[in-house]
């Protein structure tokens, strides 16, 4: 007879979107039901901070002046404090308030998955998988005890996989139209960023990768080779023409 597979993995829809964990340690069941509740109780927690779609949100009732900078939570300090130094370190183009409003999302759902893998990491559970909507944070091995296989999901069909990574210590964060349309401004003109239909980021910190990726995104073509001079981190580019660009050391498998 086959061995069980070792750890959990559980799916979840949190920020509107599935939201998946792989616990690959061969810890004790009650164990690591635990780890999974913590993990998407506090990703609950961030949405119910930060969405921009519920009225009563930290940060909605923050952009209304309704919560002072003094009265806000750490959690929502720290988001404006890493926000603006995003924004500084992309030239502008990653702007919170690109739309108008405050609106952070750009950085906050990597942000949350890498607070929970750190977590995890920090509770024991050093082989795992946290996979944010297509913003993937991967440690250790998987439950076969190899590296972990992150697909990207083809830009035009949902169905397909057009790059598989591989790695025990990666942070994957993706943007683009293909998922939820054409949703990233360009902050200087206004409207609908043009040029790259999606952009895979790689790196170590997933909150920093998540507005990396909307970042290159919003610039267009000029992101590729803006991400090229990014110390620390590899890129996949497909352009609006269907052109695939990667940086030399991309960990494809």
């Amino acid at each position: 007879m086959a061995s069980p597979r070792p750890g959990l993995r559980r799916v979840e829809q949190v920020m509107g979107t599935a939201i998946s964990l792989d616990l690959a340690d061969d810890l004790p069941r009650a164990t690591l039901d635990e780890l999974a509740d913590e993990v998407f109780a506090w990703l609950r927690e961030v949405d119910a901070r930060f969405s921009t779609y519920r009225p009563d949100s930290e940060v909605c009732r923050f952009d209304r002046g309704e919560v002072l900078l003094s009265e806000a939570s750490p959690d929502l300090r720290l988001v404006l404090e890493r926000c603006a130094d995003l924004w500084g370190a992309t030239d502008g183009w990653f702007d919170a308030y690109a739309t108008g409003g405050l609106d952070p999302s750009g950085y906050v759902k990597g942000w949350a998955a890498q607070v929970a893998s750190d977590r995890l990491l920090a509770a024991g559970a050093a082989n795992h998988c946290l996979n944010a909507g297509g913003d993937v944070r991967v440690r250790g091995l998987s439950p076969a005890g190899r590296p972990w296989r992150i697909g990207l999901q083809h830009p035009w069909d949902r169905t397909a996989t057009f790059l598989v990574l591989t790695g025990t210590d990666l942070a994957v964060a993706t943007s683009g139209a293909y998922e939820r349309g054409q949703h990233v401004l360009d902050p200087r003109r206004g409207g609908p960023a043009r040029g790259l239909r999606s952009v895979t980021v790689v790196g170590p910190d997933l909150g920093v990768a998540d507005a990396y990726a909307t970042a290159a995104v919003a610039m267009g073509t000029a992101g590729t080779g803006w991400l090229g001079r990014l110390a620390g981190h590899e890129h996949v580019v497909v352009t609006d023409a269907g052109r695939c660009l990667r940086s030399p050391g991309l960990p494809a498998g």
